[in-house]
């Protein structure tokens, strides 16, 4: 019988690709997609009794309160889902491998790329919060802690991804504000869903950094969607974080890959380069690699 993994967050962004994928990249796996709705993290009864019904050989832990926004306005909230939720599913997977997709807001931004020896030092709740998950996750040494930063992709109620983001605000006839002094490395969500599955199958559990190859401001990130989102033209506005008003980011948040890369079957791409290598026929834009 094909071991089972379970996937938390099944109907975020990341966690749609890595269902949807897996007949791809892991055949071998039976996997097992759980939304809010069937795996509400904070009811541990129906969570232990979901447990017992797979009992799951791996878990890939994606769930979490993600918007900067939501955190700040309701810290207890983020700590109860991003903190003490992820330090009780760790602890029902202490004896099978155990994957926690955190963040590279876990950084000031004061610097960037990132490696994984770098000190957190992180400037919002959001980054706070996932720091503290990711210390108690790697308490147990069979377990890993992947780094992300910023995905595209499209999502089935087309509200989870930056570019979906953009988009609907365009959409609205509003201005979209993009900073030429804030910098991300962004990827596809179908890459980060094959280096995901290719990283469980490897059994090398650590702590590790995944980010495209090139250092883009958010500004660089607007013009190079153009030719794929029209919808975009006209509303793209060039600002300065300088003049943010909100919850605190991070200035630049580009992280060193190296050590992930090293690992894998295939290059980790820059998004530039990714979406000049794509065509718009017949397939997802965000969806996997070629082989």
């Amino acid at each position: 019988m094909a071991p089972r993994a379970i996937i938390t967050g099944a109907a975020g962004l990341i966690g749609q690709y890595l269902v949807k994928t897996a007949p791809r990249w892991a055949p071998e796996w039976d996997v097992r997609g759980l939304t809010r709705a069937d795996f509400d993290l904070t009811d541990r009864p129906n969570v232990e009794r979901t447990w017992e019904s797979i009992k799951p050989s791996a878990v890939i832990h994606c769930a979490a309160l993600s918007r900067t926004k939501d955190c700040e306005q309701d810290p207890k909230k983020a700590r109860c889902i991003n903190v003490e939720s992820t330090a009780y599913l760790a602890k029902l997977s202490q004896g099978i491998p155990f994957l926690f997709l955190s963040s590279g807001e876990v950084f000031d931004g004061r610097t960037g790329w990132y490696s994984e020896s770098d000190e957190p030092n992180p400037i919002n709740v959001y980054g706070q919060t996932k720091l503290e998950a990711e210390q108690t996750v790697l308490q147990n040494p069979g377990h890993t802690v992947v780094r992300i930063v910023l995905t595209a992709g499209t999502s089935q109620e087309g509200d989870r991804s930056f570019v979906e983001d953009m988009c609907r605000t365009a959409k609205a006839g509003k201005d979209v504000t993009l900073y030429a002094d804030e910098f991300r490395c962004p990827l596809p969500a179908g890459v980060i869903a094959r280096v995901i599955w290719e990283l469980v199958n490897r059994k090398q559990p650590s702590l590790y950094h995944l980010g495209g190859s090139e250092r883009l401001s958010r500004w660089e990130i607007g013009e190079a969607l153009l030719p794929w989102c029209p919808e975009l033209k006209g509303y793209l506005k060039k600002g300065s974080a300088r003049n943010h008003v909100g919850s605190p980011r991070p200035t630049d948040l580009s992280l060193c890959y190296d050590k992930i890369q090293s690992l894998l079957s295939f290059r980790i791409p820059g998004f530039r380069e990714w979406l000049a290598g794509r065509s718009r026929r017949g397939t997802d834009l965000w969806d996997y690699l070629a082989p």
